[in-house]
């Protein structure tokens, strides 16, 4: 599909969201993580999830927003028999992730439905992260990689006891991945390493690509657990990502933004929608919550796959770095 009619397709005259928080079904005993969980489309999230009394990890590294996020939901739904807890994650710093899923695991003997929806967009030029690589890949992929790894087991021991396919781990696309990452998705440098571009917004549509990949190669491997996986595009928001931009360009996006809540109503059919079958694992999601075969660009679809389905491989070598990368913080 082209860029234009990707463009179109996921930002005008979209059709309605089909599971919302009035037909979610209730979420007593389950138990969910939401990384960026109090702010944006994230924290929206969290209140469906906490009405219909889940427990719901809100992940982040600021204490501060959490607790302001948390009691601000907490007031809007008092009867909830829900609950939320703070997991204290910094994505952009490795060392911090194996700490914060010990004391998850210390008070937790099951995980539903994680939902990485964190990420950074366009900072300042040069930003890196704790470790030296470029921030947004940094943040975007490899934090979320490390996380979704050393959750594994605790997703697996849940799903052995759950229907299957309802336990699943979803990825933060955007429509950014195809209007603004290099061939393949991601290219590599001559060092084997996610090349950084000059431009902020290519090196953004790279890691936002990085992880449609990730979702596909996470359900290639661990589908065979009954663990879903699938990639989403939140849709265009009038969120925090927001704020590296110029005054002139969101004053162009804004008439084409949508609230929070809609992207959490993407999120929440990738996580929580019977659509979403074995079957279907590693599908794309769009807004506001469609399955959708047309949505990324041929190069990345040849990307998803292996080299043995006639695909490129690059999901599969994107995996073998990011867990290259990641392999010192297990």
């Amino acid at each position: 599909m082209g860029q234009a009619s990707t463009l179109l397709k996921q930002t005008f005259c979209l059709p309605q969201p089909t599971l919302t928080e009035r037909n979610l079904a209730d979420q007593t005993g389950k138990v969910h993580i939401v990384t960026g969980g109090y702010s944006g489309c994230g924290q929206e999230l969290a209140k469906i999830l906490y009405q219909k009394n889940a427990t719901v990890y809100i992940a982040g590294r600021s204490v501060t927003k959490a607790t302001t996020a948390t009691n601000s939901i907490k007031e809007q739904f008092p009867n909830s028999k829900g609950r939320l807890e703070f997991f204290l994650v910094d994505l952009s710093d490795l060392s911090s992730i194996k700490k914060a899923v010990h004391v998850f695991e210390s008070k937790e003997t099951r995980l539903d439905v994680l939902t990485n929806n964190a990420g950074v967009m366009m900072p300042p030029d040069g930003s890196k992260d704790h470790h030296g690589h470029e921030l947004q890949m940094g943040t975007n992929c490899l934090g979320p990689f490390l996380l979704s790894e050393l959750l594994l087991p605790i997703l697996r021991r849940t799903a052995s006891s759950s229907p299957p396919g309802s336990v699943r781990v979803t990825w933060a696309g955007s429509i950014a991945a195809v209007m603004s990452s290099p061939k393949n998705g991601v290219e590599f440098d001559s060092q084997g390493d996610p090349k950084v571009h000059k431009a902020s917004r290519t090196n953004y549509g790279q890691s936002k690509a990085g992880n449609i990949l990730l979702s596909a190669e996470f359900a290639r491997r661990y589908g065979k657990y009954g663990i879903v996986s699938v990639g989403w595009s939140p849709g265009g928001l009038k969120t925090g990502l927001q704020r590296h931009l110029s005054q002139i360009v969101n004053m162009l996006l804004s008439p084409m933004l949508y609230p929070p809540i809609y992207g959490a109503y993407t999120e929440l059919y990738s996580g929580w929608s019977s659509d979403l079958t074995l079957e279907k694992n590693g599908a794309y999601i769009i807004p506001w919550g469609r399955i959708d075969t047309e949505g990324l660009r041929a190069d990345i679809l040849k990307s998803v796959r292996t080299t043995e389905e006639g695909g490129s491989g690059v999901a599969e070598r994107f995996w073998e770095w990011c867990d290259k990368e990641t392999m010192a913080f297990r």
